[in-house]
């Protein structure tokens, strides 16, 4: 009899979708109305869209990133939405001129093209294509000294420094990796350097990764990486309009004021041309860790060759068009649940981001169908097809100041997807918002397995966190895996749109996607990321764009139709008394290393541990810094743990409608609680006091920025300050929660 019922009970779901589908039944179960929106969910409809909308360049200003953008508000229209062309006038440099070569006994002229991939035939449409080209870097003509600098990370200045030079007056060459593109010239700008040269090395995603396309899915010899490199962790968006919406006749700053633009000439190139620049470098042979996959011996510079390097761009304002659809709520219409992906590449952007743009399509497609069915959302659902992202989230940054009154007033949630593959679920979120991640990823099927897709990224982190090399991050979310908790969910640091939503506006977001098996890392930002790599190497057959359609269209639906605004904090209290004593472990062991350090200086233990043969300098003497009170933080923890325990069981109970609304209200405010209007220090744009892109780790998060940061810095007046900050950001947060607490349990 189990069996029969539960069959019967499919059955009646099946028929529910079918009936919402064709607009003859609009079913109210939320299991449901979910089974009617996975039946409108189609993987030939997102391999149709990918294959029309990767089929040109796609870069902002290009005709075809306009057609992409009327296409996607046609479709929104013909689904039943309420769509519209958002437009916004920005800073967007194109390349005029650019040119690299090899100055010396074996001069070589770098080429900053791509040439068409046989059996690729998207490959040979870049007529209107951007060549090589890193946006928003300087201009400039310089010829100077090579210096290689292996990543150009702070660390390798440091083992430079050791080695005896510097690059003041030279131009460095670096490879792609270990941190951000746009820390690289940035840093080389900061030690003197004149010029920089990015490559990606065979070892990373050439070659020495797999095979080379078109044989396998990794870089080809001639493949590169295009990208921007503005200062996003100062703050994404127009560098000319910081803080309001770049529309038209808004007020601008001089380029020469602008933050976020560096300073010197930066391009990149191929391996392949690498090798050349490369090879004529003498000097000493580089660090083991420093040297790739290249068949020749890594020498650092110093001596030998020279290069001649040319930028010069056109910086005039170009259009963006973001594309909005709005299904306004029935019940709660003036509370906004907001879901977005760009549509922009840096060439055809098949699988970054236009894959994630399918999705989106998809669901919007679905959820049109079930509202022709009669069935309407009790929060009002806004879908965004952002334009402008790569070149430093320009458009949502942009739509988020000029709205920035309303969507404080009224967005509940926002959900952010980008590029999509083949594999496991990977998900960042702020943490009132990880619990409807976690029961989402629980109810969606993975097409490999048949597993959900909760249960196989748990055997994923458990999995890898055996191997040797496992990070103690890793092991600590496996430990959490395995003793049944939650999917652990990461923190959102930046490089996508959810940036100006939750950093910016303190409005809590969701970032997801699937990965890790599919291989479009190899063309990632080259003119080889088409419809026909993605086809063959992404996601063959698209399941798992149905599979992501499937999970953020429940994210929305969740948030959009749930009695009471979907936040838990308990999670927001555990992460924040596990960083708090992060932090300060992290206090004594500075005071530690700078101890260790200055011991062994006054010994002279560098110089003996030296080999006399190689120039290698001892570091500089380390300040160990003062005892940081951390009072006020720590009754600040404890009193968020009782609150969120309180609110977190009170909204457990029973729930009258008029309870809901008043505490809808009070939640609105929580995440902008989090959040400070000064802002992070040298950075005010960026106002989240729990989590930020660090300064120095570009799209990687930060917990506690403003405090971990500064006793990074060995800044102690200003930890002592974002003690005090955060620690009343944190209060705030309580006194919200005992209200809204005290409103249900009454």
């Amino acid at each position: 009899m189990k069996k029969l019922g539960m069959l019967m009970a499919g059955a009646c779901v099946f028929v529910l979708a079918q009936a919402a589908l064709a607009g003859e039944a609009s079913p109210s179960d939320p299991k449901a109305i979910e089974a009617a929106f996975d039946a409108g969910v189609s993987s030939q409809d997102q391999l149709d869209w990918l294959k029309q909308m990767a089929s040109a360049p796609n870069q902002v200003g290009s005709p075809h990133d306009k057609a992409n953008a009327e296409f996607t508000l046609a479709q929104f229209t013909a689904w039943g939405w309420d769509a519209r062309i958002e437009t916004f006038s920005v800073l967007y440099p194109t390349p005029l001129e650019e040119r690299l070569e090899l100055v010396g006994p074996a001069p070589f002229t770098a080429n900053l093209t791509e040439p068409p991939i046989a059996g690729d035939a998207t490959s040979a449409r870049q007529a209107g294509g951007l060549p090589a080209y890193l946006a928003f870097g300087g201009d400039g003509d310089v010829t100077a000294p090579l210096i290689y600098v292996n990543y150009g990370m702070p660390a390798d200045y440091a083992a430079l420094q050791r080695l005896g030079l510097d690059v003041k007056g030279k131009i460095v060459i670096v490879r792609y990796g270990a941190g951000w593109r746009g820390l690289k010239p940035k840093l080389a700008f900061e030690q003197g350097a004149v010029g920089c040269i990015l490559y990606s090395d065979p070892a990373d995603d050439g070659y020495g990764a797999g095979d080379a396309y078109p044989k396998g899915a990794f870089r080809p010899e001639r493949g590169l990486q295009r990208g921007s490199v503005m200062d996003m962790p100062v703050a994404p968006g127009d560098p000319l309009t910081p803080g309001v919406g770049a529309v038209e006749g808004a007020p601008r700053i001089p380029l020469s004021q602008a933050k976020t633009i560096l300073r010197i000439p930066a391009v990149p190139i191929s391996h392949g041309d690498a090798r050349h620049f490369l090879a004529g470098l003498a000097g000493p042979v580089a660090p083991k860790a420093w040297r790739g996959a290249l068949p020749i011996t890594y020498h650092v510079g110093g001596k030998g060759a020279s290069a001649h390097l040319v930028v010069r761009s056109d910086w005039s304002q170009k259009p963006l068009y973001d594309v909005i659809a709005v299904m306004k709520g029935a019940r709660a219409p003036d509370q906004w649940v907001v879901r977005g992906n760009h549509r922009d590449g840096w060439v055809f952007g098949a699988e970054d981001p236009l894959s994630g743009q399918t999705a989106l399509m998809e669901e919007a497609k679905a959820l049109g169908a079930l509202a022709k069915g009669g069935w309407r959302p009790a929060r009002t659902i806004v879908y965004a097809s952002w334009d402008g992202e790569e070149a430093g989230l320009l458009g949502s940054t942009e739509w988020a100041e000029a709205h920035a009154p309303e969507l404080q007033a009224k967005a509940v949630a926002y959900i952010n997807t980008d590029g999509n593959n083949r594999g496991f679920l990977d998900a960042q979120a702020s943490y009132s918002l990880r619990r409807l991640v976690d029961e989402a990823a629980a109810d969606v099927t993975d097409p490999e397995t048949g597993a959900s897709v909760r249960a196989r990224a748990l055997a994923q982190i458990q999995v890898e966190a055996l191997a040797p090399d496992a990070s103690p991050e890793l092991k600590a979310r496996a430990k959490i895996a395995a003793d049944g908790g939650a999917l652990p969910t990461g923190d959102l640091g930046s490089g996508s749109d959810y940036s100006p939503f939750v950093q910016h506006l303190g409005i809590a977001a969701i970032n997801l996607g699937f990965g890790d098996e599919g291989q479009s890392g190899g063309v990632y930002h080259s003119a080889y990321d088409t419809f026909e790599h993605y086809d063959r190497f992404g996601d063959p057959g698209f399941a798992y764009g149905v599979a992501l359609a499937r999970t953020s269209g429940r994210l929305v639906l969740r948030a959009a139709d749930a009695d009471l605004s979907p936040l838990q904090f308990g999670n927001l209290a555990a992460a924040v008394t596990a960083q708090v004593e992060e932090v300060r472990k992290l206090v004594t062991t500075q005071r530690e290393h700078a101890a260790a350090v200055n011991r062994l200086l006054d010994r002279k233990a560098f110089a003996l541990a030296a080999d006399p043969t190689l120039p290698s300098g001892p570091p500089d003497r380390e300040d160990a810094g003062p005892t940081l009170d951390f009072t006020l933080l720590d009754a600040a923890v404890l009193r968020l743990k009782k609150s969120a325990r309180a609110y977190d069981a009170a909204a457990a109970g029973p729930i009258r409608p008029a309870s809901a609304e008043r505490v809808d209200a009070i939640l609105q405010g929580v995440e902008q609680s989090l959040t400070d209007p000064r802002g992070l220090p040298g950075r005010p744009w960026y106002r989240h006091l729990i989590s930020a892109p660090g300064l120095l780790t570009g799209y990687g998060a930060k917990t506690l920025p403003g405090v971990r940061e500064a006793i990074e810095g060995r800044r102690w007046a200003e930890a002592a300050d974002y003690i005090g900050r955060t620690a009343a950001a944190l209060d705030a947060v309580s006194a919200k929660l005992d209200e809204a607490a005290a409103i249900l349990k009454r």
